[in-house]
């Protein structure tokens, strides 16, 4: 049986490895080229988490995570017209997984034994390093370093996270309600156009 944890992390990864995918495709990646980016989108974040937490990398004691990638993949060339054509397609796919890696990554941190204000640092880096590592890999401006709101909703995220936690609030309802938070935060941010200032060099 797959506790809800589980099941954010694998949804996460497959909405984050399509994500990648998408973007691979529009570069005209081979479909070994787009695995790599999916992969790389999907555990980058966690991996890096799991470097600084001291644990091993999560995908390196299963496999289910290369299967995942590879069925995003899969989804992607058999829905390719649909998929490409979907103009929101990489912005629902990247919210999504988004908002359940925040979950996953401040849910491990306490696990470990690590307070809050870690655990919230940790959700953030699940949450957003794959997708700038993705953006680095495919040559564009990492996402997280633009005026758009994208780590600023994993941090607004943790400390819902936090709050459910200190209100006693069940796990899965915490976990839920905190996933529902980011992905929230960052629809609302680029429907509304809210974004954070931009930091500009004066001009002589």
């Amino acid at each position: 049986m797959i506790d809800f944890i589980t099941l954010c992390d694998y949804i996460g990864t497959f909405a984050f490895a399509i994500s990648g995918i998408r973007l691979a495709s529009a570069k005209q990646f081979d479909w070994f080229g787009a695995y790599v980016i999916g992969f790389v989108t999907a555990v980058g974040g966690g991996t890096i988490r799991d470097l600084m937490l001291n644990a091993t990398p999560f995908w390196m004691l299963q496999t289910s995570y290369l299967w995942v990638t590879a069925f995003a993949l899969l989804f992607v060339i058999v829905f390719r017209n649909y998929v490409i054509r979907m103009n929101n397609t990489i912005f629902i796919f990247d919210a999504i997984g988004l908002g359940l890696f925040v979950v996953v990554g401040v849910g491990k941190s306490l696990e470990f034994g690590f307070p809050m204000w870690v655990a919230i640092c940790m959700g953030t880096i699940t949450g957003s390093a794959g997708g700038m590592m993705r953006d680095v890999f495919i040559n564009e401006e990492p996402l997280v370093f633009r005026k758009d709101i994208y780590a600023l909703a994993c941090v607004v995220g943790g400390i819902v996270y936090w709050f459910c936690l200190l209100a006693d609030l069940s796990t899965t309802f915490t976990q839920l309600f905190a996933a529902t938070s980011v992905i929230l935060v960052r629809i609302l941010a680029v429907k509304y156009h809210i974004s954070l200032p931009v930091l500009k060099e004066d001009s002589e």
